[in-house]
Protein backbone atom coordinates (compact mmCIF):
# COMPACT_ATOMS: atom_id res chain seq x y z
CA UNK A 1 0.00 0.00 0.00
CA UNK A 2 1.50 3.24 -1.09
CA UNK A 3 2.38 6.33 1.52
CA UNK A 4 0.22 9.16 1.61
CA UNK A 5 2.36 12.66 1.10
CA UNK A 6 1.53 13.25 4.56
CA UNK A 7 2.45 10.49 6.21
CA UNK A 8 6.15 10.78 3.93
CA UNK A 9 6.37 14.92 4.94
CA UNK A 10 5.78 13.66 8.91
CA UNK A 11 8.52 11.07 8.64
CA UNK A 12 10.73 13.72 6.94
CA UNK A 13 10.10 16.65 9.63
CA UNK A 14 10.77 13.78 12.52
CA UNK A 15 14.04 13.07 10.95
CA UNK A 16 15.30 16.52 10.63
CA UNK A 17 13.84 17.10 14.12
CA UNK A 18 16.15 13.52 15.38
CA UNK A 19 19.29 15.30 13.18
CA UNK A 20 18.89 18.62 15.04
CA UNK A 21 18.44 16.85 18.21
CA UNK A 22 21.24 14.59 17.99
CA UNK A 23 23.57 17.59 17.06
CA UNK A 24 22.48 19.60 19.84
CA UNK A 25 23.26 16.80 22.39
CA UNK A 26 26.91 15.86 20.06
CA UNK A 27 27.62 19.67 20.42
CA UNK A 28 26.60 20.19 24.03
CA UNK A 29 28.83 17.22 24.85
CA UNK A 30 32.25 18.08 22.89
CA UNK A 31 32.14 21.46 24.61
CA UNK A 32 31.29 20.10 28.06
CA UNK A 33 32.64 17.40 27.90
CA UNK A 34 30.32 15.06 29.90
CA UNK A 35 26.62 14.49 28.82
CA UNK A 36 25.86 17.86 27.93
CA UNK A 37 22.30 19.67 27.88
CA UNK A 38 20.78 15.67 29.04
CA UNK A 39 23.42 15.66 32.60
CA UNK A 40 21.66 15.92 35.88
CA UNK A 41 22.53 19.27 38.38
CA UNK A 42 25.76 19.30 38.73
CA UNK A 43 28.82 21.80 39.36
CA UNK A 44 31.19 23.32 36.64
CA UNK A 45 34.38 23.09 37.11
CA UNK A 46 36.52 25.88 35.59
CA UNK A 47 40.36 25.54 35.34
CA UNK A 48 42.85 29.10 35.19
CA UNK A 49 45.76 27.49 34.85
CA UNK A 50 49.59 28.72 33.81
CA UNK A 51 50.57 31.82 33.20
CA UNK A 52 47.50 34.03 32.36
CA UNK A 53 48.17 36.04 28.85
CA UNK A 54 44.82 35.27 27.61
CA UNK A 55 41.44 35.38 28.53
CA UNK A 56 39.08 34.03 25.42
CA UNK A 57 39.48 30.12 26.22
CA UNK A 58 38.58 30.60 30.17
CA UNK A 59 35.44 33.00 29.23
CA UNK A 60 34.45 30.83 26.73
CA UNK A 61 34.00 28.19 28.68
CA UNK A 62 32.84 30.18 31.55
CA UNK A 63 29.73 31.69 29.16
CA UNK A 64 29.20 27.82 27.73
CA UNK A 65 28.66 26.96 31.40
CA UNK A 66 26.57 29.98 32.40
CA UNK A 67 23.82 28.92 29.81
CA UNK A 68 24.16 25.24 30.97
CA UNK A 69 20.62 24.79 32.56
CA UNK A 70 22.35 21.67 35.00
CA UNK A 71 24.83 23.41 35.97
CA UNK A 72 24.02 24.32 39.74
CA UNK A 73 26.91 25.91 40.83
CA UNK A 74 30.80 27.23 40.14
CA UNK A 75 34.32 26.05 41.22
CA UNK A 76 37.00 28.31 39.69
CA UNK A 77 40.07 26.15 40.10
CA UNK A 78 43.18 28.34 39.80
CA UNK A 79 46.84 27.26 39.64
CA UNK A 80 48.51 30.18 38.19
CA UNK A 81 51.65 31.98 39.28
CA UNK A 82 49.45 35.39 37.93
CA UNK A 83 50.11 36.76 34.27
CA UNK A 84 49.01 39.97 32.13
CA UNK A 85 47.00 42.51 34.20
CA UNK A 86 44.22 42.75 31.03
CA UNK A 87 43.52 38.95 31.11
CA UNK A 88 43.19 38.79 34.64
CA UNK A 89 41.32 41.78 35.04
CA UNK A 90 38.81 40.31 31.92
CA UNK A 91 38.47 37.20 33.67
CA UNK A 92 37.71 38.50 36.96
CA UNK A 93 35.31 41.19 35.52
CA UNK A 94 33.26 38.26 33.83
CA UNK A 95 33.14 36.02 36.91
CA UNK A 96 31.92 38.77 39.12
CA UNK A 97 29.20 39.54 36.25
CA UNK A 98 28.05 36.16 36.70
CA UNK A 99 28.39 36.61 40.51
CA UNK A 100 25.92 39.82 40.58
CA UNK A 101 23.34 38.68 38.15
CA UNK A 102 23.11 34.57 38.78
CA UNK A 103 21.96 33.18 41.87
CA UNK A 104 24.33 29.98 41.51
CA UNK A 105 27.25 30.41 43.94
CA UNK A 106 30.46 30.37 42.56
CA UNK A 107 33.66 29.64 44.85
CA UNK A 108 37.07 29.56 44.38
CA UNK A 109 40.10 27.11 44.90
CA UNK A 110 43.82 27.42 44.80
CA UNK A 111 46.53 24.74 44.22
CA UNK A 112 50.37 24.81 44.60
CA UNK A 113 50.46 28.74 43.29
CA UNK A 114 47.22 31.02 43.03
CA UNK A 115 49.28 34.49 43.10
CA UNK A 116 48.63 37.87 41.89
CA UNK A 117 46.73 37.57 38.53
CA UNK A 118 46.10 34.28 39.87
CA UNK A 119 44.46 35.86 42.64
CA UNK A 120 43.19 38.61 41.70
CA UNK A 121 41.01 36.49 39.44
CA UNK A 122 39.60 34.54 42.90
CA UNK A 123 38.29 37.65 44.30
CA UNK A 124 35.48 37.85 42.03
CA UNK A 125 33.70 34.61 43.92
CA UNK A 126 31.92 33.93 46.69
CA UNK A 127 33.79 32.15 49.05
CA UNK A 128 37.69 31.39 48.27
CA UNK A 129 39.67 27.85 49.75
CA UNK A 130 43.00 27.21 49.80
CA UNK A 131 45.66 24.34 50.80
CA UNK A 132 47.20 25.16 53.87
CA UNK A 133 50.83 25.13 51.86
CA UNK A 134 49.44 27.27 48.84
CA UNK A 135 51.62 30.03 47.72
CA UNK A 136 49.08 33.29 47.33
CA UNK A 137 48.95 37.01 47.60
CA UNK A 138 51.42 38.73 45.64
CA UNK A 139 49.54 41.73 45.45
CA UNK A 140 51.62 44.14 43.31
CA UNK A 141 52.14 44.70 39.49
CA UNK A 142 55.46 44.63 37.63
CA UNK A 143 57.00 45.93 34.02
CA UNK A 144 59.85 44.74 33.15
CA UNK A 145 62.14 44.66 29.69
CA UNK A 146 65.30 44.04 28.56
CA UNK A 147 68.38 47.05 28.16
CA UNK A 148 70.39 45.19 25.75
CA UNK A 149 72.12 48.95 24.87
CA UNK A 150 75.78 48.11 26.02
CA UNK A 151 75.62 45.29 24.26
CA UNK A 152 74.92 46.23 20.97
CA UNK A 153 77.38 49.15 21.25
CA UNK A 154 80.04 46.27 21.91
CA UNK A 155 79.13 44.58 19.00
CA UNK A 156 78.47 47.13 16.48
CA UNK A 157 74.82 47.20 16.02
CA UNK A 158 73.01 50.47 15.86
CA UNK A 159 69.45 51.43 16.16
CA UNK A 160 68.00 53.59 13.51
CA UNK A 161 64.60 55.47 15.22
CA UNK A 162 61.94 57.27 14.02
CA UNK A 163 59.59 58.54 16.13
CA UNK A 164 56.67 60.75 16.56
CA UNK A 165 57.49 61.98 19.99
CA UNK A 166 60.17 61.74 22.62
CA UNK A 167 58.48 58.71 24.72
CA UNK A 168 57.35 56.69 22.20
CA UNK A 169 59.91 54.25 21.82
CA UNK A 170 60.53 53.83 26.12
CA UNK A 171 61.01 50.07 26.98
CA UNK A 172 63.08 49.83 23.54
CA UNK A 173 65.89 47.24 24.46
CA UNK A 174 68.47 49.57 21.96
CA UNK A 175 68.35 52.34 24.88
CA UNK A 176 67.93 53.18 28.30
CA UNK A 177 65.37 54.90 30.74
CA UNK A 178 65.39 58.28 30.64
CA UNK A 179 64.14 59.56 33.75
CA UNK A 180 61.37 60.92 32.51
CA UNK A 181 60.21 57.53 30.98
CA UNK A 182 60.51 55.65 34.09
CA UNK A 183 58.26 58.32 36.16
CA UNK A 184 55.99 57.67 32.93
CA UNK A 185 55.86 54.29 33.56
CA UNK A 186 56.27 54.37 37.44
CA UNK A 187 52.93 55.98 37.14
CA UNK A 188 51.17 53.46 35.00
CA UNK A 189 52.53 50.83 37.78
CA UNK A 190 50.93 52.63 40.45
CA UNK A 191 47.62 53.42 39.02
CA UNK A 192 47.31 49.42 38.33
CA UNK A 193 48.67 48.90 41.88
CA UNK A 194 45.87 51.14 43.22
CA UNK A 195 43.17 48.79 41.07
CA UNK A 196 44.61 45.74 42.72
CA UNK A 197 44.36 47.19 45.98
CA UNK A 198 40.81 48.30 45.43
CA UNK A 199 39.70 44.99 44.25
CA UNK A 200 40.90 43.40 47.23
CA UNK A 201 39.25 45.72 50.05
CA UNK A 202 35.87 45.81 47.81
CA UNK A 203 36.14 42.00 48.04
CA UNK A 204 37.43 41.07 50.88
CA UNK A 205 36.59 41.81 54.46
CA UNK A 206 39.44 43.64 54.70
CA UNK A 207 40.13 47.15 55.78
CA UNK A 208 42.03 49.36 52.51
CA UNK A 209 44.62 50.85 54.57
CA UNK A 210 45.28 47.26 55.49
CA UNK A 211 45.65 45.82 52.34
CA UNK A 212 47.79 48.46 51.16
CA UNK A 213 49.70 47.11 54.10
CA UNK A 214 49.83 43.40 52.49
CA UNK A 215 49.99 44.62 49.13
CA UNK A 216 54.16 44.95 48.52
CA UNK A 217 54.26 41.85 46.77
CA UNK A 218 55.11 39.45 49.19
CA UNK A 219 54.08 36.19 48.72
CA UNK A 220 51.46 33.92 51.64
CA UNK A 221 51.06 30.60 52.32
CA UNK A 222 47.56 29.48 52.30
CA UNK A 223 47.55 29.26 56.42
CA UNK A 224 48.93 32.93 56.69
CA UNK A 225 46.47 34.28 54.10
CA UNK A 226 43.06 32.49 56.05
CA UNK A 227 44.36 34.85 59.11
CA UNK A 228 44.86 37.38 56.80
CA UNK A 229 41.26 37.40 55.69
CA UNK A 230 42.94 36.99 52.61
CA UNK A 231 41.32 33.97 51.63
CA UNK A 232 37.82 32.14 53.68
CA UNK A 233 39.06 28.90 54.74
CA UNK A 234 41.59 25.75 54.00
CA UNK A 235 40.04 22.97 51.76
CA UNK A 236 41.32 20.26 49.16
CA UNK A 237 38.91 20.48 45.85
CA UNK A 238 36.84 17.95 46.18
CA UNK A 239 35.97 19.86 49.51
CA UNK A 240 35.53 22.86 48.02
CA UNK A 241 33.47 21.04 45.68
CA UNK A 242 31.24 19.75 48.50
CA UNK A 243 31.04 23.54 49.48
CA UNK A 244 29.68 24.49 46.18
CA UNK A 245 27.80 21.38 46.11
CA UNK A 246 25.70 22.22 49.50
CA UNK A 247 25.51 25.80 48.60
CA UNK A 248 23.57 24.67 45.26
CA UNK A 249 21.23 22.35 47.50
CA UNK A 250 22.93 19.43 45.99
CA UNK A 251 24.47 17.89 48.97
CA UNK A 252 27.96 15.96 49.46
CA UNK A 253 29.90 14.68 46.37
CA UNK A 254 27.67 16.73 43.94
CA UNK A 255 28.32 15.62 39.87
CA UNK A 256 30.70 17.79 38.19
CA UNK A 257 31.56 18.67 34.80
CA UNK A 258 34.74 20.13 33.02
CA UNK A 259 35.52 21.64 29.97
CA UNK A 260 37.21 19.42 27.25
CA UNK A 261 40.35 20.45 25.84
CA UNK A 262 40.25 21.95 22.35
CA UNK A 263 43.35 20.15 20.43
CA UNK A 264 44.44 21.09 16.74
CA UNK A 265 42.95 18.55 14.62
CA UNK A 266 44.15 16.76 11.58
CA UNK A 267 41.50 18.20 9.87
CA UNK A 268 42.05 21.52 10.01
CA UNK A 269 45.38 21.27 8.66
CA UNK A 270 44.10 19.06 5.45
CA UNK A 271 41.14 21.44 4.67
CA UNK A 272 43.23 24.74 5.33
CA UNK A 273 42.61 27.50 7.95
CA UNK A 274 41.03 30.67 7.54
CA UNK A 275 43.37 33.61 9.08
CA UNK A 276 40.76 33.67 12.01
CA UNK A 277 40.80 29.92 13.11
CA UNK A 278 44.90 30.30 12.13
CA UNK A 279 45.06 33.16 14.88
CA UNK A 280 43.14 30.79 17.22
CA UNK A 281 44.67 27.83 16.89
CA UNK A 282 47.99 29.65 17.31
CA UNK A 283 46.90 30.85 20.64
CA UNK A 284 46.54 27.05 22.29
CA UNK A 285 50.52 26.44 21.05
CA UNK A 286 52.79 27.07 23.95
CA UNK A 287 53.82 31.21 24.14
CA UNK A 288 57.15 32.40 23.87
CA UNK A 289 58.25 35.49 25.77
CA UNK A 290 58.55 38.31 24.51
CA UNK A 291 60.51 41.18 24.91
CA UNK A 292 57.49 43.91 24.60
CA UNK A 293 57.36 45.70 27.66
CA UNK A 294 54.08 44.80 28.98
CA UNK A 295 52.00 45.09 32.50
CA UNK A 296 52.42 41.76 34.47
CA UNK A 297 50.38 40.81 38.07
CA UNK A 298 52.35 37.75 39.30
CA UNK A 299 55.57 36.51 40.57
CA UNK A 300 57.50 36.76 37.50
CA UNK A 301 60.50 33.87 38.43
CA UNK A 302 57.83 31.38 39.05
CA UNK A 303 55.92 31.76 35.30
CA UNK A 304 59.49 31.73 33.43
CA UNK A 305 60.37 27.63 32.27
CA UNK A 306 63.24 26.64 34.26
CA UNK A 307 65.71 26.10 31.36
CA UNK A 308 65.88 29.99 30.78
CA UNK A 309 66.34 30.80 34.59
CA UNK A 310 69.70 31.57 35.95
CA UNK A 311 71.04 29.64 39.08
CA UNK A 312 69.73 32.63 41.06
CA UNK A 313 66.11 33.00 39.67
CA UNK A 314 65.92 28.66 39.96
CA UNK A 315 66.77 29.32 43.72
CA UNK A 316 64.51 31.61 44.26
CA UNK A 317 61.77 30.34 42.65
CA UNK A 318 62.47 27.16 44.11
CA UNK A 319 62.08 28.44 47.36
CA UNK A 320 58.64 29.91 47.25
CA UNK A 321 58.59 33.04 45.15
Amino acid sequence: MPVSHDRRTAWAIALILLVFAAGVYLSSRALLGRDGLFAGSRVAVLPVEGVILSERQVLRHLEAFRQDGSVRAFVIEIRSPGGAVGASQSIYSEIRKLRDTDDRPVVAWMGDVAASGGYYVSLAADSVYALPGTLTGSIGVIMEFPNASELMRKVGVEWEVVKSGEHKNMGSPSRPLSDSDREILEGVVLDVWEQFVDAVAANRPIDRADVVALADGRVFTGQQAVELRLVDGIATLNEAIDVAGRMAGLGERPQTVRPRPRRVRLIDLLLGLTETRARHLLQMLPSVPSVTPRLLCGTPLCGVPQEERNDDQGRSCRTGL
